[in-house]
């Protein structure tokens, strides 16, 4: 690519505390943003915790660097780790040495973030931060009181303010969710900048063929957690009229499997409740592709990928009126809201769905993967660019895409 007059490529350091291989929306974010960079040009390097035990150590190949830090796992979660300060400290002091980066992006205000972006500002680099994550997010892993788990996250969004207003530039992927930065980690320049998608790799190529399910199917794709709800869709299918016969398909894997498994048996459709796990992205691909509609009954996502992902398959979607989802829907057309945690609300609008033309269906898909092109990722990418070179002006985010959706929200300052 060209770059203006002045400007030349970039050592771009992305330090993440969640990046593949595990499975969530920030380490997807993490891992696009590292190739669309690298593709733009620039020298990447991220820097994430490993996933075993273990020293530091740089991993070999890859079309840009991954440094892992030792890390420890957390007995109340199956994969995630964390990273001790007084462990990583000089091992990310003696990277920096090593990569002199020209500017970092963090991608989360915790250990890696937090210790990378001290670093930074200690040597005078640019550091650009984006936050994936609510505090709240924490609380079914944390074994403790509701009270206290209260108090943790009231500490966990004061330092979120304290470590990200220390960037020259703070970003989120919704405006909603920079609504909650300002009023609960008190920043005041916040940047709606969409995690965005590469919408053409999850539609029909020219001459392919992706048979649908024999079954009306119902697609639920993300980790296996309590914050996702999916016991409230699983119910939600078993209330739905017998005549349909609605299939669940359920992609990911976490902690909750086993009690899922039990409510469909209880309930008595393990029939058609369908447990996949982890699958490749072309699985996965295939997937959205088959579903009739798809399903996020999920009460914390700060954008939710995999809803767009699916609405780039040109698929109905129905959707938690919670948090940044609603973003996502415009109702009647492309899908529907639906009460969060009311089983019976998503039932009727399962079954809404399901017993309406196959031509009208197709109109809802159709209209999902039209609005979800103002997701473009080449216009984020284009956004953090400008962000990274200091060149994007705070008012000068582009309008006209998700990168500053018309919420009645001010883009970036929030009074």
């Amino acid at each position: 690519m060209s770059y203006p007059a002045d400007y030349k490529p970039l050592t771009i350091l992305i330090a993440a505390d969640t990046y593949p291989p595990n499975v969530n929306g920030a380490a997807q974010f993490g891992y696009r943003l590292a190739k669309g960079m690298t593709g733009r040009g620039h020298d990447v390097h991220v820097l994430a915790p490993r996933d075993s035990n273990g020293r530091s150590f740089t991993e070999p190949g890859g079309d840009w660097t991954v440094h892992r830090l030792r890390s420890h796992s957390v007995p109340t979660h199956d994969y995630w780790r964390i990273c001790y300060p007084w462990e990583i400290k000089r091992d990310i002091s003696l990277l920096f040495d090593q990569v002199q980066p020209d500017v970092v992006h963090i991608q989360c205000h915790y250990m890696v973030g937090e210790y990378t972006l001290y670093e930074a500002v200690k040597r005078g680099i640019r550091v650009v931060a984006t936050n994936h994550f609510m505090p709240e997010n924490l609380n079914p892993f944390l074994p403790f009181p509701g009270w206290l788990k209260r108090v943790i996250a009231k500490n966990s969004w004061k330092d979120m303010g304290k470590v990200m207003g220390k960037a020259a530039a703070v970003t989120t992927p919704t405006p909603l969710a920079a609504k909650a930065m300002h009023d609960h980690a008190f920043l005041t320049e916040v940047l709606p900048v969409s995690n965005g998608i590469d919408s053409s790799a999850y539609e029909l190529q020219p001459g392919e063929s992706i048979e649908p399910h024999d079954h009306p199917t119902v697609l639920f794709v993300g980790r296996l957690a309590e914050e996702k709800h999916i016991d409230v869709l699983i119910d939600a299918v078993a209330r739905t009229p017998e005549h349909l016969q609605v299939h669940l398909e359920i992609v990911g894997g976490g902690e909750v499997k086993p009690a899922l498994q039990a409510q469909a048996a209880r309930l008595g459709i393990s029939d058609r409740v369908t447990f996949r796990g982890l699958v490749d992205d072309d699985e996965l691909r295939k997937s959205y592709i088959r579903a009739s509609l798809f399903c996020q009954p999920g009460t914390a996502e700060l954008q939710s990928l995999v809803t767009l992902e699916a609405m780039s398959a040109s698929t109905p979607v129905l959707l938690a009126d919670a948090m940044a989802l609603p973003h996502l829907v415009s109702d009647g057309e492309n899908g529907f809201l639906f009460a969060p945690g009311d089983s019976a609300d998503l039932g009727r609008r399962i079954t809404e769905i399901l017993e309406m033309s196959r031509e009208d269906q197709q109109k809802m898909g159709a209209a999902s993967r039209a609005l979800v092109g103002k997701h473009d990722i080449d216009v984020t990418l284009a956004t953090f660019e400008g962000l990274y070179y200091g060149t994007l002006p705070a008012g000068d985010l582009p309008g006209g895409s998700a990168v500053a959706e018309d919420t009645g929200l001010d883009a970036v300052r929030l009074q």
